[in-house]
């Protein structure tokens, strides 16, 4: 069992390697190979959810590499295996031969792997490795088309908010190193830290979570991610990174509530998101916009649910989530590739144009918007009676988020439906993309049977985590009748204008200028800071330096003219001195013995005579 471990996340994230190293001389097989091995990984993520296998080995001293599937890691991988074979089915009709097709689908594999190794990873530092490699392939990813800088910019701004919330990992794990209670920073662990130590460990998890999941104040990342191609916005927003931070408090809870604030702090976080950027996406006019904030809102839900410890309805959630959201994303890219926008005005009767497509986003926008019976009306259902045991006020703002859901998915509905007067462009989607769509709306209408009482208990036996308490019938009924109510009087409303005002509208389309908060903030006083540093560098380090060195030239000057001529003088002196003695002693060497003899007889004589004066 520790091979088919070993093999699940060792096969993505090798293949994928391989293929970026092989380069463009694998764009031929790429594809083909790619599918190969997300269908073998998924084999083996149904395999390891049912055997739970758990295999460890040497990393670091005293902190070994582990990585275990139980049931809520089990649940994930199956997730992120399935989502990605059919993300990689519509990326192989998508991607012609003239892209570099290795490259792409070589990171695809990483960014799947690194997430698989994410889920089932039970110590922080391997924890840490997953991490590190999602974000720096979504980097990649979002940025695949880097000659255009606008693209390129955008995966700059989502790398770096991400890498700077990253941080907060860094700070967990060294707050918990530092309280000793688990040197090897198991994430079961976390909990039995002690104070203060306790503290950093949750805020940092917490910062880290939701940084990743861009709940607020970070949400602003995501609107910049969708630069990147349709796949890669299929993947990162339904079963990857977005979803890595709520996973990690799900994966957290026990952390959450022995910190006796980090649960309310979680709570009212992901509540908070789900409300805000609902209203974010109602008032977008870009169906891409629309969706990544809508990412932004569903995962609030599944934060939510780990902050009220409705483990169940989070993980609900977030498996019909992946499967609804890949495939919405999914028709969009084959929409903006038909039609070459993405903005809603421009797309009416998109849905009309090929009925399989349209289907499918229907299928997707309708479980999004919670209409019974579909299993995200059932996923927040369950976890919203969790949370109204909790608090009812956090029930009644994801109450409203959930309304929301209904608004914006009915929105992008009544756009792709209306039929555009005159039609004067019959371009259709290319079939090439229509397997891919056909499954996840498959995988849709599988997951309407979680709306039933035994399948969600089912659930939450296998997670070994149930929630403290059952649904209540009238709150299906209340959030049913409410999301009816807003998708019918969405459809009436149509395409006029938000009754809001300008300053309103302008905010929420600019997703609540979090990003130029975040400049304002953050980078400015940053940039000021570094140009602050620049300026003493240039002016204070840099002449001090240039100062330096002209004192110690002018020295060196001196030295020569002064000291080295004294010194020179002083040689030429000794050495004249020298040759001088060397010719008086030269002098009595004449070759004849008698003339020795008589030097050494007059030496005796004085050397006597001298010892005689001492004496």
């Amino acid at each position: 069992m520790s091979a088919l471990l070993w093999a699940l996340v060792a096969l993505p994230l090798g293949t994928g390697a391989l293929l970026l190293v092989t380069g463009r001389r694998a764009d031929r097989a790429a594809p083909a190979v790619a599918l190969i091995v997300t269908a073998a990984a998924l084999g083996l993520a149904i395999a390891a959810a049912f055997r739970h296998p758990a295999v460890q080995a040497p990393f670091l001293d005293g902190l070994p590499m582990r990585f275990a599937v139980d049931g809520l890691s089990g649940l994930l991988a199956v997730t992120v295996a399935a989502v990605t074979l059919a993300v990689l089915l519509f990326s192989a009709a998508e991607f012609g031969a003239d892209e570099a097709r290795a490259r792409f689908f070589g990171q695809m594999l990483l960014f799947s792997g690194s997430m698989l190794a994410t889920v089932t990873a039970t110590s922080l530092p391997v924890l840490l490795l997953g991490w590190e490699v999602m974000g720096a392939t979504s980097w990649a990813l979002i940025g695949y088309w880097w000659r255009d800088p606008e693209r390129t910019s955008a995966a700059d701004t989502a790398f770096l908010t991400t890498r700077t919330a990253d941080l907060g990992l860094y700070l967990a794990a060294g707050a918990a190193l530092a309280s000793g209670r688990d040197p090897a920073l198991s994430l079961d662990g976390l909990a039995r830290a002690d104070d203060p130590w306790l503290s950093f460990v949750t805020a940092g998890i917490i910062v880290a979570a939701l940084g990743k999941s861009a709940q607020l104040p970070f949400s602003f990342w995501l609107s910049k991610a969708m630069q990147g191609p349709s796949p890669v916005s299929a993947l990162l927003h339904s079963a990857t990174m977005v979803v890595a931070g709520a996973y990690l408090l799900l994966r957290t809870g026990p952390l959450l509530e022995a910190s006796g604030w980090g649960d309310d702090v979680v709570a009212w976080t992901g509540a908070a998101t789900a409300l805000c950027l609902g209203l974010v996406a109602v008032a977008q006019t870009d169906l891409k916009q629309l969706l990544a904030a809508s990412s932004c809102s569903q995962i609030g839900f599944m934060v939510l649910a780990a902050g009220t410890t409705a483990t169940s309805g989070g993980t609900l959630q977030l498996i019909a989530h992946a499967a609804a959201k890949s495939l919405l994303f999914l028709g969009a890219g084959a929409w903006l590739t038909a039609l070459g926008t993405q903005q809603l005005p421009e797309l009416l009767g998109a849905a009309r144009r090929s009925r399989i497509v349209g289907v499918a986003f229907t299928v997707a926008a309708l479980s999004l918007a919670g209409l019974p019976p579909l299993s995200l009306w059932a996923a927040k259902d369950v976890l919203l009676s969790g949370v109204l045991e909790r608090s009812p006020w956090l029930y009644a703002l994801g109450l409203a988020g959930a309304l929301l859901s209904a608004v914006y998915s009915a929105k992008a509905l009544w756009y792709v439906w209306r039929r555009a007067v005159p039609q004067t462009d019959s371009r259709r989607v290319p079939g090439g993309a229509l397997p891919s769509l056909a499954l996840l709306a498959v995988a849709c209408v599988a997951l309407t049977p979680l709306a039933f009482p035994p399948l969600r208990d089912s659930v939450g036996r296998v997670l070994a985590q149930p929630d403290q308490s059952a649904p209540h019938p009238w709150g299906f009924a209340l959030s049913g009748i409410l999301a009816l109510s807003a998708v019918a009087a969405t459809w009436a409303w149509g395409s006029r204008p938000l009754p809001l005002p300008e300053r309103a509208k302008s905010a929420l389309l600019d997703w609540l200028h979090l990003e130029r908060a975040a400049h304002r903030l953050l980078v400015a006083p940053v940039m000021r800071l570094a140009r602050a540093a620049a300026a003493f560098d240039d002016r204070v380090i840099d002449r001090a330096v240039d100062d330096s060195a002209t004192v110690a030239l002018r020295f060196a000057r001196w030295t020569d003219g002064v000291v080295e001529r004294a010194l020179d003088g002083s040689v030429t002196a000794l050495a004249a001195g020298t040759r001088a003695l060397g010719r008086l002693a030269r002098r009595p060497q004449t070759g004849q013995l008698h003339q020795y003899l008589a030097q050494a007889v007059a030496a005796f004589t004085v050397l006597a005579v001298v010892l005689v004066l001492v004496r």
